[in-house]
């Protein structure tokens, strides 16, 4: 046994008795998110599902600005963050229907989680259709021989969380297979894989499971109409019998409720959430999105509408005067920044055959909002009298992501970097050959270049209708992440 081993096995095991747990909910369940309930007095907290042929993508890598450790695809995007004040109270919780790729995943979070979870609840075509989710609830087979291969190959506790079968019995004998396998805990949400959260919950199929088992048993489903505050926790556990209770839209709406000593002003814990995105960098329409969750019927108010036409985590702060803590953080994570990088030296072009690569993404954020690097090289073509530049973009089967290589006088250009969308691709293969030539690329706080009239750069349309573009931001709807659980309310 490794020193590794026997360090992880030393560390004190996650205990699912008696505890109150964030659920698992696609977008929502962050780091910021998750941290924000412990600060409220969650006992345990979930990450959204990841699914395992994404994650076996990724490398581990120790964020020493951020001071977290992130799990970076190849394409470069963080599939999963986490820090140290959550270590040994975060459970990563995986869709898979597969007990090898399991097993990897498993092992290449072990070390920075307290346990790993399998998704068995999810009823959404896109996680069915893979074979993992609801649709494992009907291959019993399967779901042993993930949970064993996991419960054998890891050092760190295995839980799995389930739907309820169309009869108590089928449920009953799942659950208690489930146990033979050797699993810590067992999360039911009380409702059969063809119900919504508009459907009563069923507290009877869980009290049922929770006799019949001696793991513990964490009872979901009662954010409808059974846990509105703290206090409602207790009810709802006895209710059901069960061990434990785990939250999903009644934390997602105020995780307040997670205290004890009542619920805190939805104002209060927005911009708590906010501090926590900004510090650690969350992905700002993950960012609105929780946001907007949190706000409810009030997304239409003026601070709603200021939210939704937010496009970074900088417009975001404005909208709840949190502008000097912004600032502050990012003058702090630039120090860091400085500091690890020696000073931050530029990217270098590298020669990858005939075709000159840097690695670079195109951040949006960085650009005016009519701005893009590629309106920069197409004018830069134009003055040069040179031909229009030639995008050859293609995509990545494994993931869909896309790379582009720009030509232009004869010579191309990519980036090493993949990136979400064809779009980006371009602009960023658009970014390395004006790099490269050491032409501007029209990042804020450039200056003025010349390439493109000074009413484009400033973001003024023709005539007097065109004010000031930032007045009236573009509203871009929250993209559809690639991990999901099914939303919110399927948890």
């Amino acid at each position: 046994m490794t020193q590794d081993s026997v360090a992880t096995m030393a560390a004190p095991r996650l205990s699912f008795s008696n505890v109150t747990a964030l659920a698992p909910m696609v977008r929502v369940g962050t780091l910021p998110m998750r941290l924000l309930a412990l600060d409220y007095g969650a006992d345990v907290v979930y990450c959204e599902e990841l699914i395992d042929l994404k994650m076996v993508q990724c490398q581990r890598v120790v964020n020493d600005v951020l001071q977290t450790v992130d799990f970076v695809a190849p394409d470069d995007r963080v599939m999963f963050r986490t820090c140290e004040r959550e270590k040994d109270r975060v459970v990563f919780q995986m869709g898979t229907a597969d007990p090898d790729r399991a097993l990897a995943v498993a092992r290449l979070v072990e070390k920075d989680v307290a346990a790993v979870d399998v998704n068995m609840g999810c009823p959404k075509e896109y996680s069915t259709k893979g074979g993992m989710g609801a649709a494992l609830l009907s291959d019993p087979e399967k779901i042993e021989a993930i949970l064993k291969k996991l419960v054998t190959g890891v050092s760190i506790p295995v839980t799995c969380k389930i739907r309820i079968l169309p009869s108590l019995q089928e449920t009953v004998s799942l659950v208690q297979r489930i146990e033979k396998t050797g699993v810590a805990a067992v999360a039911v949400h009380g409702r059969f894989k063809e119900e919504r959260p508009r459907h009563p919950v069923h507290c009877d199929y869980i009290q049922a499971v929770a006799r019949a088992v001696s793991i513990p048993v964490i009872a979901n489903g009662g954010s409808l109409d059974l846990v509105k505050t703290n206090a409602d926790v207790a009810e709802f556990r006895a209710a059901c019998g069960a061990s434990s209770v785990m939250l999903a839209r009644a934390a997602m709406w105020n995780a307040s409720v997670f205290s004890s000593r009542g619920p805190l002003p939805v104002e209060t814990v927005m911009e708590d959430y906010l501090r926590y995105a900004i510090r650690y960098d969350n992905n700002a329409f993950n960012t609105k999105y929780c946001l907007c969750q949190m706000l409810r019927d009030k997304v239409e108010s003026v601070l709603g509408k200021q939210v939704q036409a937010s496009q970074t985590n900088a417009e975001i702060s404005e909208a709840y005067g949190l502008q000097a803590f912004y600032q502050q953080t990012q003058d702090e994570l630039q120090a860091r920044r400085d500091a690890s990088q020696g000073g931050g030296q530029p990217e270098r072009p590298v020669m990858d055959g005939d075709v000159t690569t840097m690695a670079v993404r195109f951040e949006r954020r960085e650009y005016p909002p009519q701005i893009t690097p590629k309106m920069f090289l197409l004018e830069w073509s134009r003055k040069e009298k040179l031909e229009q530049p030639q995008y050859d973009t293609v995509q990545r089967s494994q993931d869909r992501s896309f790379q582009s290589t720009v030509t232009v006088a004869g010579r191309k250009y990519r980036s090493s970097l993949w990136e979400k969308s064809k779009k980006f691709a371009e602009q960023a293969s658009a970014i390395v050959c004006l790099r490269t030539l050491g032409v501007p690329e029209g990042r804020i706080g450039e200056g003025e270049s010349g390439l493109v009239c000074k009413r484009k750069r400033e973001g003024r349309a023709d005539g007097p209708a065109g004010a000031d573009r930032r007045k009236r931001p573009h509203v871009a709807s929250v993209p559809e992440e690639t991990q999901s659980n099914g939303g919110p309310g399927a948890v």
